[in-house]
């Protein structure tokens, strides 16, 4: 029964590993073009968002790490440095979203992000559905939380997307630093739970 459960296990983590290393790689990718779509149009929201694919690749790490059987003390100093990303992100979008709504300054259509954030919510989905899947067929707290990090991901990109929408077809040009004030939301909940979760989850 043991040899039964042992090779379960391990099929499980080979799982949760690939479905991190599909995440790591596509944030990798993402962070390139979102880079090229935000300068064109020259977007707040897609710009938070290619620096929220950057924390991410960080977290898609950690979990790695983590599945590896890398020690608690490194998983809770990366997870430490995240934290330090995530509020980094929130001060740039706030400072940006505010300064393009008080200057009333209109962001350019994009197709580009379009295209990518509405492919990439549909990859970040079925992403956060394996991670809960395997996640709780382990027993593994840190690959479950991850996967709900993915899943709030494939939101922002939804907001994100959103946001572009409104501004290419009906010119609400607010649209895109509003979608960046969900972002800065986001990173905000991120250095809390980091920073002032339960001690035993720090």
């Amino acid at each position: 029964m043991t040899s039964i459960d042992d090779t379960a296990r391990r099929r499980l983590v080979r799982r949760g590993l690939a479905l991190e290393y599909v995440t790591l790689g596509w944030n990798v990718i993402g962070i390139g073009v979102l880079a090229v779509a935000a300068l064109s149009a020259r977007s707040v929201a897609l710009a938070g968002f290619g620096l929220d694919s950057l924390i991410e690749i960080g977290a898609s790490t950690v979990v790695i790490w983590e599945l590896s059987g890398s020690g608690e003390d490194r998983r809770r100093r990366a997870l430490k440095l995240i934290g330090v990303g995530f509020a980094l992100l929130a001060v740039y979008l706030l400072g940006q979203s505010t300064w393009v709504l008080a200057s009333g300054f209109r962001p350019r259509h994009s197709s580009l992000g379009i295209g990518w954030t509405a492919v990439t919510a549909a990859v970040m989905f079925a992403l956060a559905a394996g991670k809960a899947r395997t996640g709780a067929a382990l027993g593994n707290p840190v690959l479950e939380t991850e996967g709900r990090v993915t899943l709030i991901d494939g939101l922002l990109a939804a907001a994100v997307l959103l946001g572009l929408v409104l501004n290419s077809l009906a010119g609400l040009w607010w649209a895109d630093p509003a979608a960046g004030f969900v972002l800065v939301s986001y990173a905000l909940r991120e250095v809390k739970e980091i920073f002032f979760g339960p001690p035993d989850e720090r």
